[in-house]
C-alpha cells in the first residue's frame, strides 16, 4: 500500500501536470503540422476529423516555395531580426551598464522611464514613426524596420540586463579599475563575460520580438520584396475572404523552425539568465 502511494505522488505532482502542458504546449503545432499536410479535398470537407490526415501531402509546402515570395520573406525576416538584435543589445548594455553600476543623479528616474518606454503601446508610437520615416523616405525599406525596431527592442534588453548586471559583485569591478582599467574595458573585460547568460536570454528574446513582429512591418513593408514573413503570409495568403489555410499553415510552420533551433542550441544558458545571475554578489 506504501509503495502504491509512493508511486501516485510523483505521478500526480509532477508526470500528469507535465504531460498536459506538454500537449498544451505542442498542440498548436500539432494542428499546424496537420493542416499543412492535408490535400484540400480534406481540409475543406467538414466530415474529416480536423485532427488526423488521411492522405498526407506536400502540395502546400511546394506551392508556398514556388508561387509565393517565402524564401525572400526569411531572408528578410532573419536580416532585420539579426541586425535589430545586434542594435538592440549594444544600446541595452550602454544604458543597462551605468543605470546598474554607476551612481548618479536621476538614475532611478531614467531607470523608471526606461521601464515605462517598453510598456508603451505600440499604436501610440506607429504614427509619429511613419512620419519619421516618411521624412527620411525610407518607405519599403528594411532599413525602415531596422530603425523601428530598436525602440521597443533597447527598453527591454536593457530592464532584463539591468538586474542581471547588479548581481555581478562590485569587488571584481574595484579591482580592475585600481589596475588602471578604464569604465569601458571594466565593461567589456570584466562585467560582460560574467553575464554571457544575460546576453543570451536578452538576445534570444529581442530576436523572438523582431521576428515576430508585425504593426510595423504591415505599415512600413507594403512591397513584395521587402515583407517579412509574419505580414507577408498575411498580405499573399489571404485574399479578400479566401484563406489558403495549408500554405498558411505551413509558412507558420516554417516561420517558427529558426527560433526553434537558436532556443536548442541556447537553452542552458537561456535559462541561466532568467533565474540565476553568473555571479552572485
Amino acid at each position: 500500500m506504501v509503495e502504491g502511494r509512493g508511486f501516485l505522488r510523483p505521478l500526480l505532482r509532477l508526470w500528469l501536470p507535465l504531460a498536459f502542458y506538454v500537449v498544451f504546449t505542442l498542440f498548436p503545432f500539432y494542428w499546424m503540422a496537420v493542416t499543412s499536410l492535408k490535400p484540400n479535398r480534406e481540409l475543406y470537407n467538414p466530415r474529416n476529423m480536423p485532427l488526423i490526415v488521411h492522405h498526407p501531402t506536400l502540395k502546400h509546402y511546394v506551392d508556398l516555395l514556388q508561387e509565393t515570395s517565402f524564401l525572400q520573406w526569411t531572408w528578410n525576416t532573419m536580416l532585420v531580426a539579426v541586425v535589430s538584435t545586434v542594435i538592440s543589445l549594444v544600446f541595452g548594455v550602454m544604458l543597462a551598464y551605468p543605470l546598474a553600476r554607476m551612481r548618479f543623479a536621476g538614475a532611478t528616474l531614467i531607470a523608471f522611464t526606461v521601464a515605462a518606454t517598453y510598456l508603451v503601446p505600440q499604436p501610440l508610437l506607429f504614427i509619429p514613426m511613419a512620419d519619421i520615416i516618411n521624412w527620411l523616405n525610407l518607405g519599403d525599406t528594411l532599413t525602415s524596420v531596422m530603425l523601428t525596431y530598436p525602440t521597443l527592442l533597447v527598453p527591454f534588453c536593457a530592464w532584463l540586463l539591468m538586474g542581471y548586471f547588479k548581481t555581478v559583485p562590485r569587488d571584481l569591478e574595484d579591482a580592475a579599475r585600481i589596475d588602471g582599467a578604464t569604465r569601458i574595458q571594466t565593461m567589456v573585460k570584466v562585467i560582460l563575460p560574467l553575464c554571457g547568460p544575460g546576453l543570451i536570454s536578452a538576445g534570444i528574446f529581442a530576436f523572438t520580438l523582431a521576428q515576430n513582429e508585425f504593426l510595423y512591418a504591415l505599415i512600413f513593408l507594403t512591397d513584395t520584396s521587402v515583407r517579412t514573413v509574419p505580414v507577408g503570409a498575411i498580405a499573399e495568403l489571404i485574399r479578400g475572404d479566401v484563406f489558403y489555410w495549408g500554405q498558411l499553415m505551413a509558412a507558420a510552420l516554417l516561420g517558427s523552425v529558426p527560433v526553434a533551433v537558436i532556443y536548442s542550441f541556447f537553452v542552458e544558458h537561456y535559462v541561466a539568465g532568467l533565474t540565476a545571475g553568473a555571479v552572485k554578489g
